[in-house]
């Protein structure tokens, strides 16, 4: 991997790099394990915007798969 790419660039969706950064640090590294989290607690990281957001949202509609339930 080169410097500066992240393992966030595995989503099937073009982040900007201060969500990318944010995703990387949680752990993060696919949409599958966005399922593992609330839509509150992704909103919650710094560096996720609503634009991040809403294409994170897409991508795992197209995929099939939704946030957790609940809150946190």
């Amino acid at each position: 991997m080169k410097k500066g790419e992240g393992k966030a660039k595995h989503f099937p969706v073009k982040l900007a790099k201060p969500a990318q950064r944010a995703l990387e640090a949680a752990g993060i590294t696919t949409l599958k394990q966005l399922a593992r989290f609330t839509e509150e607690g992704v909103r919650g990281l710094h560096g996720i915007g609503e634009d991040a957001l809403k294409k994170l949202k897409a991508g795992m509609r197209a995929e099939r798969i939704s946030f957790k339930s609940g809150t946190k």
